[in-house]
């Protein structure tokens, strides 16, 4: 009976830790984003769909194709949900790539680039 009590609350104290982290963690990831377009209009991602530039899609490094994340630009505190379904950027310092149409969401179309804050809202499911 003492052991069953002292793995029970062991995991208890575990799933705790767990949310304690994920609610001190604002951000999945932190850094720079850019946007791209003209020249890989109409052409295939990396995940194999046809990018628009006027949608709203992003490219990512290493997130799974179909994630869903909700892009905060930190200056402004605007925000966009895109899905990942690219490679990239590639560019040092550059944490997600997103297309001209979250960009225009954000208002960084002119500014190119800006600091930003990524939540991933949805996994996509596992096969």
């Amino acid at each position: 009976m003492k052991e069953w009590f002292f793995y029970a609350l062991t995991s208890i104290g575990l799933v705790i830790l767990v949310i304690f982290f994920q609610m001190g963690n604002r951000y999945y990831e932190e850094g720079i984003a850019s946007w791209y377009g003209p020249g890989f209009h109409g052409r295939q991602t990396s995940s194999g769909e046809i990018y628009d530039m006027y949608g709203i899609s992003a490219a990512h490094k290493t997130l799974p194709f179909g994630t869903i994340v909700k892009v905060v630009d930190l200056e402004t505190n605007k925000s966009v949900i895109v899905a990942i379904n690219d490679r990239g950027p590639f560019i040092e310092g550059r944490i997600i790539d997103l297309s001209k149409g979250a960009a225009e969401k954000l208002g960084i179309v002119n500014k190119g680039i800006t600091q930003v804050g990524l939540r991933i809202l949805e996994w996509p499911p596992q096969d």
